[in-house]
């Protein structure tokens, strides 16, 4: 069919571009995290340069949590599609073969709304811990 490709597309390049994203959120989370433990706070002389460090990334995390639905949303409208264009197809309009494309259709944005919750806890705990640092450097330098 012409429009298979959009299956594939959906369940390999939406669901695993997520995938990839959603591992890149963790990645740097982790990263922010463990340096956020080892951050010698004596060594920055102003809080400018404190803050630099500490943010550095939080863009990449904020970026996916802000465009990890919009991705979703596109994999529901490539799974929309092809449910549609399949019913023209078959004019008998098989119950199950709806079923499977709305499902599929529905998975991405299940994907891309978890992705985006869990980037957006993460961004929201990084943040927080980063503006502790900062006060804490404060506090000490008066």
């Amino acid at each position: 069919m012409q429009m298979e490709w959009l299956s594939t597309a959906v369940d390999f390049g939406v669901i695993g571009l997520l995938t990839m994203l959603s591992i890149v959120v963790v990645a740097v989370a982790l990263e922010r995290l463990f340096f956020y433990r080892s951050v010698d706070l004596t060594r920055f002389a102003s809080v400018k340069t404190l803050e630099l460090e500490l943010t550095a990334r939080l863009v990449v995390i904020a970026s996916v949590a802000s465009n990890a639905p919009y991705i979703g949303l596109l994999g529901t409208v490539l799974g929309i599609m092809l449910t549609f264009y399949n019913m023209g197809l078959d004019a008998s309009a098989d119950a199950s073969k709806i079923m499977a494309g709305l499902a599929l259709a529905l998975k991405a944005t299940a994907v891309g709304l978890v992705v985006a919750l869990v980037s957006v806890s993460s961004y929201n705990a990084l943040v927080r811990r980063a503006k502790v640092l900062m006060l804490k450097w404060e506090i000490a330098h008066g």
